[in-house]
């Protein structure tokens, strides 16, 4: 099992075809009062509807905003994007990149999945958008649209409110016949909470505000909401569910549970203390299939103590199946500790 060093900025790539809904979610980002320094790489300017009073700067190639946001197009190198972006006066936390409707992300990931960015960009995540009222049009480009998803960590099912629930029972069935394992996110309008589509959360170590996993009500400030004053409540449709020990877990042992975890599970992350590196915290990111471990800084004074987290389907979890695993991979205690 190889473990890295936890030094590089999250990458979220957001794929799917033409129309799915990849832009819709982009402006919520952009637009969104959540405090984070997201930098969203996008194929063009043109189709990015930012507020004009959040606009506080703009370069070349490069829109800043008042909510630390900021939007960047992506030139003819994208390796050289990427790093023009982390590089700025002030590094980004999250990157999350657009991936044109009819590409393949497949060639985006094994990019960055290269050891020599390991230390620079951390591969988080691959989401791909699906429109529900269209999924089934332009026969010609289903290949490619399969291709996307099945590259795909999670899939959102957007738009789901245009359509019955006989097209999403429809739709499911389709992917069950061609998917031996994925998992499908519902959203309407692309409203997907920030948890669920980055790295951030509890247990983050570059992100330590818990408010992150509150997925109950908050205002909506996104101006292209038809809505200006309702609230978005997440808590009905996602939920959580967490794990503390102060024993220490078998790496080897856990690699192998996050790696089947349940399809209602959509994320899971944590800082761990492990058998393996007693001295060192152990960082855990877990979005669908894909598991990222690696290593942090030193315990110090802290006690060590493993904290984990889960986000999934409302009222889908099963509490006491995930406990009964994680307390499989409780080993022998270090001495020291």
């Amino acid at each position: 099992m190889n473990i890295f060093n936890n030094t590089g900025i999250s990458l979220t790539i957001l794929t799917g075809f033409l129309g799915a809904g990849k832009t819709t979610m982009l402006n919520r980002i952009l637009n969104g009062n959540h405090g984070l320094k997201v930098a969203v790489l996008v194929n063009d300017f043109g189709s990015i509807n930012i507020d004009a009073e959040l606009i506080v700067g703009i370069e070349s190639n490069v829109i800043s905003l008042a909510n630390g946001c900021i939007c960047c197009t992506i030139r003819d190198d994208l390796i050289a994007t990427v790093m023009e972006t982390i590089n700025r006066p002030e590094r980004p936390e999250y990157i999350l990149l657009e991936a044109s409707g009819v590409a393949e992300p497949s060639g985006i990931a094994m990019t960055f999945n290269n050891p020599s960015f390991r230390d620079r960009i951390r591969l988080d995540s691959i989401l791909c958008v699906v429109d529900a009222e269209q999924v089934f049009t332009s026969p010609e480009f289903m290949d490619l649209k399969l291709f996307q998803m099945a590259c795909a960590d999670m899939i959102i099912l957007n738009k789901v409110d245009l359509v019955g629930s006989d097209q999403v029972a429809r739709i499911k069935e389709w992917l069950d016949s061609r998917f031996h394992c994925y998992r499908l996110i519902e959203a309407v309008q692309a409203d997907v909470p920030l948890p669920v589509l980055l790295s951030v959360g509890r247990y983050d170590p570059t992100q330590a505000d818990p408010n992150w996993y509150n997925l109950k009500h908050h205002d909506c400030r996104d101006s292209h909401c038809n809505q200006k004053h309702h609230h978005h409540d997440h808590s009905n449709v996602f939920g959580t569910w967490s794990y503390e020990t102060d024993r220490p877990l078998s790496l080897d042992v856990l690699s192998e549970i996050v790696s089947k975890l349940p399809v209602n599970i959509y994320r899971a992350k944590g800082v761990m203390y492990t058998l393996d590196a007693p001295e060192r915290r152990v960082i855990l990111q877990v979005v669908g299939r894909r598991v990222d471990i690696s290593l942090a800084d030193e315990w110090g004074k802290r006690t060590p103590r493993t904290q984990i987290v889960a986000i999934g389907a409302a009222g889908a979890i099963d509490e006491e199946s995930l406990r009964a695993k994680f307390e499989q991979c409780i080993g022998n205690s270090v001495a020291g500790h």
